[in-house]
This record gives C-alpha cells, sequence and structure tokens, in this order.
C-alpha cells in the first residue's frame, strides 16, 4: 500500500504559489465593470444589469477554475485523460436539476422561460463537427475565447476575430442553414408522462453512461495526472485561484440556471458575435442588414438597438472583464507577444469555422452543448458527439499551425 501511494504521490503535480496581484490592472478592470455595468443600466435597466454581473461572475469562474471544453476534449481523445470530461458531466447534472425547477414551474422574472431545444439533425451535426475542428485549431471554444482575451492572452484575438468573420458569413448563408436545421426530429426528454423529473432520469442516465466509459478509458490509458496553474492558499483562493474543477462546474451550473430564471432563457454566447460583426461592418461603411439572417424581424430588431441593450453581448462583456480581474488578481495577467504567424492563422481559421459552425448548429459549447443539455434537448447531446469527432479532426491538423497535443509520456496533461 506505501508503495502505491507513494506511485500516486509522485503522480500529483506540484501546485506553485500564485504570484503576486496585478493591483494596477485589478484597479483597471474594476473600473471597467463599473463603468459598464453604469452604461448597462442606463440603456437596459436593472434586468440586463444583473445579467452583466452574472457574466462577470461567469469570467471570475472560468478563469480560476480554467474550466475548458477544447483541452477536456483534447486530452481525451489523445491520451485518454477524462477529469475535465467528467467534471462536464458534473456541470450538466446540477444544471438539469436546476433547470428542471425552473422549466417545470414555468417561473422567471420574464415570462415563461423557454429552454434551448432545437432539432436534433442536419444543421446541429454538421456545424458541431466544424465547430469541433475550429476549437482545436483555434485554440478554444466560445467561452474559452472570451475568458482567455479578457486574461491577456494575444493569440486568442485572432480567434475572437475569426469568430466574427464567420458569423458575418453566415449571415449570407442563413436561408440554407435554416433549412439544413430543420432536417431532423425535435425531440425534449421532458415530453414523456414523466416530465421533467423524467427528463431529470434520462439526462442523469447518458451522464452515468459517458462517466463510466470515460473512467474505462482513463484506466485502460493510463494518462499522466491533468495540470493544475499557481494557486493562493486560504480562503484567499477563492479570489486568486485556481479553483478545482468541480467548484467551476458547480458555479457555471448556478449562474446559469439563475441566468434562465432572470432572462427567461439559458446562456448563450455566439449570437453576440453575428450582432458585433454587423455593427462593425456599419461603421465601416459596409451594410449587411439585407442579409437573409438580418432580414429576420427578431435580428433586425436587435440591430437597429444598442449592444448594450443586447442580452448575449453584455454578458459576453462580463465574462471578459470578470477574466480580466481574476487574472490580475491571480497574478496571471500578461500579454503574449509575438504570436507565430502560423499559430495567428490557425486562430484566425479555427475562429471562422467556429463562428460559421456556431450558427449553422444554433449555439456553440455554451448555447447549444451546455444549454441544451440542460434544458433537455436531444440535440444537445448530438452537438456533443459530433463536437468530439471534429475534435480528432482538428487534432490531426494542430501540428500544421505549430500547436502541440498531448502525449502520454507528458508528466503532466
Amino acid at each position: 500500500m506505501a508503495v502505491i501511494e507513494a506511485v500516486r504521490s509522485a503522480q500529483r503535480p506540484v501546485i506553485e504559489r500564485a504570484p503576486a496581484a496585478r493591483a494596477g490592472v485589478v484597479a483597471v478592470g474594476v473600473l471597467l465593470a463599473v463603468a459598464l455595468g453604469a452604461a448597462v443600466f442606463n440603456a437596459a435597466g436593472w434586468k440586463l444589469t444583473l445579467l452583466y454581473v452574472f457574466g462577470l461572475l461567469l469570467g471570475l469562474a472560468l478563469f480560476h477554475s480554467r474550466f475548458g471544453f477544447t483541452s477536456a476534449w483534447r486530452q481525451l481523445a489523445t491520451v485518454g485523460q477524462g477529469t475535465a470530461l467528467r467534471a462536464h458531466m458534473l456541470m450538466l447534472a446540477i444544471a438539469c436539476v436546476l433547470f428542471s425547477v425552473v422549466l417545470g414551474t414555468g417561473t422567471s422574472l420574464s415570462g415563461a422561460p423557454e429552454g434551448n431545444v432545437l432539432p436534433a439533425g442536419v444543421g446541429v451535426a454538421l456545424g458541431a463537427f466544424l465547430f469541433g475542428v475550429g476549437m482545436q485549431i483555434g485554440g478554444s471554444c466560445a467561452s474559452g475565447t472570451l475568458f482567455a482575451v479578457g486574461s491577456g492572452q494575444t493569440a486568442i484575438i485572432y480567434t475572437l476575430g475569426g469568430f466574427i468573420l464567420g458569423s458575418i458569413a453566415s449571415a449570407f448563408a442563413a436561408n440554407w442553414i435554416t433549412t439544413l436545421q430543420k432536417i431532423g426530429p425535435t425531440v425534449s426528454f421532458a415530453d414523456t408522462p414523466l416530465g421533467y423529473p423524467g427528463a431529470v432520469l434520462i439526462s442523469f442516465a447518458i451522464i452515468g453512461v459517458i462517466v463510466g466509459i470515460s473512467i474505462l478509458v482513463q484506466r485502460k490509458r493510463n494518462p499522466p495526472p491533468a495540470g493544475r496553474p499557481p494557486s493562493a492558499r486560504g480562503i484567499a483562493r477563492v479570489l486568486r485561484g485556481s479553483w478545482p474543477l468541480w467548484a467551476g462546474a458547480v458555479v457555471l451550473a448556478v449562474l446559469n440556471a439563475a441566468t434562465l430564471f432572470v432572462s427567461g432563457g439559458p446562456w448563450g454566447i455566439t449570437s453576440a458575435f453575428s450582432l458585433w460583426g454587423a455593427k462593425l461592418s456599419g461603421w465601416l461603411g459596409i451594410d449587411i442588414s439585407g442579409s437573409a439572417y438580418w432580414r429576420v424581424p427578431e435580428h433586425a430588431a436587435k440591430l437597429d438597438a444598442s449592444v448594450l441593450a443586447d442580452k448575449t453581448s453584455v454578458m459576453d462583456f462580463g465574462i471578459m472583464i470578470g477574466a480580466l480581474i481574476a487574472s490580475a488578481l491571480a497574478g496571471a495577467f500578461i500579454l503574449h507577444r509575438n504570436v507565430p504567424w502560423r499559430t495567428a492563422l490557425g486562430a484566425v481559421l479555427g475562429g471562422i469555422l467556429m463562428g460559421f459552425g456556431a450558427r449553422m448548429a444554433g449555439g456553440c459549447n455554451i448555447g447549444a452543448y451546455f444549454s441544451g443539455i440542460a434544458s433537455f434537448s436531444l440535440h444537445g447531446w448530438l452537438w456533443g458527439i459530433m463536437a468530439v469527432g471534429g475534435t480528432y479532426a482538428g487534432i490531426l491538423l494542430r501540428p500544421a499551425f505549430g500547436l502541440t497535443n498531448p502525449k502520454p509520456s507528458d508528466s503532466i496533461c
């Protein structure tokens, strides 16, 4: 037993102490947070301001827990490390319970709440596959892009730019994208005689199978332990990081359910990129309001309104500023310079694939995968399966853009 424990101890990564906080950057971040919060309140009132605060907290949680989707699937695919995937399952399990209460009672601060329930068909399958490829060569997913940009990772700005370009392109293909999205059945696990309690049980069964498979794969392949960033000690860890993955999973699930309760709809990210792209194009003298996507009355109304009146945009802004503050508190805010051209090219191309793929699939790793599964929609699980397939393809492409993949011989994933 002593030998086994020694081996286990040797495999555990040594956690370094977090460096000193970047006080000046923290101050700038707090000022930005307050100023933008005041602007949102002035433009749209208390409800969107509260959602903006949720965005700040999401940015804090995403950064401190380093809660990743891109890296989780890459680690599982390359070396069989399933720790992060099991954190996804914990997050989904908690969200399913909380969503069942909100959706089942029909109670929210914005009328009858509606989950993300879409057809599980061709559009989701193709879009999620493209997204899976894109996030591996682009270096991050939708949520990861926002918190990485906020924490000073300059290379991911290229990914964000690509995201916006892909979203602009998808606006011109909206008619055939809509046609593809309709090819397939719309299935909600809540549409059974057992209603939402039955939907929770079905979701738990699927989650249990995935957890079991990940454990079996991990035992068979015996991967190195997952890495841990530098961390503060004691109570300071709450603000200075790093959090364990389970803590990030709990906070993300609670905040997504809170978003559903306050706004009447769950958390999403990428629809804002379409809006930002259209606004930027207009400022540059390029009018894309006549494209198929922006001719839809609901979308046209958003294009005419202030970006600070858009729920998804203000939450995205909050995530970036929250990550800025969190990274500065952790002493980890560093602007990366001299990004290799191949990495920059991969980031832009990956962003374009994700931007287009998200619109085709009706959402990203948050809106379609996380919120879709929490809403008991079959399309959320299909999104996850196809994104994993895209992950394998993206892993093969990463070396062409100067990116490495985890190896079984690595001491820490």
